[in-house]
């Protein structure tokens, strides 16, 4: 499984805040004001995979004190964070595309709620993106050690140095 890629962060922002926009340009007096209970939901999150991150580097990496961990759990970790990132970028996107939209009539009572509660959730999303990078990274294999067996000789061979 590969790291997960900005570029492909960007493009789903990128298209979940386009899309956001056309929606809510043609529906917005139809739509019922944004609640702000994303913002806690998607912090909480953020917090659990930060707090599930600095658990697993050490654990992973093998560090004395640490339980170990089992392999097939990896994965699925990594699985959980990339998954986690996705899914937190398109609801950013989402609420940029909301916010860029009501950010003219924030003098005005609704539109100027919903701006703030689409900001709120925009920068919630971000923490739970900057969590799950952070916990896809605290699951990369540790470096293997330097071995003597591989070192170069003076000779330009590598190979064992002899005493």
């Amino acid at each position: 499984m590969e790291p997960t890629k900005p570029w492909s962060l960007l493009a789903i922002g990128a298209i979940s805040a386009a899309l956001a926009w056309i929606v809510v340009r043609f529906t917005f007096s139809n739509l019922a004001p944004l609640p702000w209970t994303a913002v806690p939901a998607l912090l909480l999150l953020a917090i659990g995979e930060f707090g599930f991150g600095r658990n697993l580097g050490p654990r992973l990496h093998g560090q004395p004190g640490a339980k170990p961990i089992q392999p097939m759990a990896v994965p699925r970790v990594v699985a959980l964070a990339k998954a986690s990132s996705a899914t937190a970028v398109a609801i950013g996107g989402l609420a940029l595309g909301f916010l860029i939209y009501t950010i003219p009539s924030l003098g005005r009572p609704v539109p100027g709620h919903d701006a703030l509660a689409a900001a709120a959730t925009m920068l919630a999303a971000i923490a739970l993106v900057l969590a799950a990078l952070y916990l896809e990274r605290a699951c990369r294999a540790p470096l293997p050690p330097e071995d003597d067996d591989d070192l170069p000789m003076s000779n330009g061979h590598r190979g064992r140095r002899s005493p």
